[in-house]
């Protein structure tokens, strides 16, 4: 049965008064949603934006931190407000580096070790920062004679990429603690992933030597083709 004009109509508006409502109210919160997301997204991306600038602006200050003391006061200072406004962010951590690394070298390990270990505490999602920053407090800990600590926080690293400078490290503190076995034990194992990944790393195979265990090159793959395998002339006409 065909409906009338007037019939449509009169259909639409009790349509309109029994579900309109709801629709409308689904449509706006669609769009808050929306317009939410799209706030939280360019908020987001400003706020990276702005960090990335001040990190930029702490290695624009390097050089000059690493020989002048009070460059090294401001580095640090403006490294703590970052770390301060976003301290869980990516830019945190390695303002964090480079503060501990500017301090080691100037031989004050315990601002080293306190700006590490704030490091490692950190919340950021990047796992690989936070075991550069625990690696980092490791060697920190042996400058200053805190051996057992820095096997533990060695031993915290389970991240594979970082086998080869965990175990290598472990290897030079059971050296320090005259433990040879345990060191060759370590070394062997940095090589033995080293190897897999065709990585040499010379100054680890001198420790091993230093121990009394001579191993050969990993094989590298050139990617270069030798002489023998190119293709003569004649093969090719």
């Amino acid at each position: 049965m065909t409906m009338t004009d007037d019939e449509q109509k009169e259909q639409l508006k009790g349509f309109m008064k029994r579900y309109g409502s709801p629709i409308l109210t689904g449509v706006l919160l669609a769009l808050i949603i929306f317009f939410a997301w799209e706030w939280w997204q360019k908020n987001n991306h400003i706020k990276a934006s702005n960090l990335t600038v001040q990190y930029q602006n702490l290695l624009n200050q390097v050089e000059m931190a690493s020989q002048d003391k009070t460059a090294y006061s401001k580095l640090s200072a403006d490294a703590d407000k970052i770390v301060q406004e976003n301290p869980d962010s990516a830019q945190a951590v390695q303002a964090q580096l480079l503060v501990a690394k500017l301090a080691f070298e100037r031989e004050d390990y315990a601002t080293a070790n306190k700006v590490l270990t704030q490091a490692t505490q950190s919340k950021v999602k990047d796992e690989g920062l936070k075991a550069i920053a625990k690696l980092h407090l490791a060697h920190t800990q042996v400058a200053q004679k805190q051996i057992d600590a820095a096997l533990k926080t060695l031993e915290s690293i389970h991240l594979a990429a970082f086998t080869p400078s965990v175990e290598e490290a472990k290897g030079d503190i059971f050296v320090a603690k005259n433990n040879p076995e345990a060191a060759i034990k370590a070394y062997q194992k940095a090589w033995d992933e080293l190897i897999k990944r065709e990585q040499p790393r010379e100054l680890l195979q001198i420790k091993l030597a230093n121990l009394g265990i001579l191993v050969e090159d990993p094989a590298i793959k050139s990617p270069i083709l030798s002489p023998t395998a190119m293709p003569s002339p004649a093969s090719e006409s």
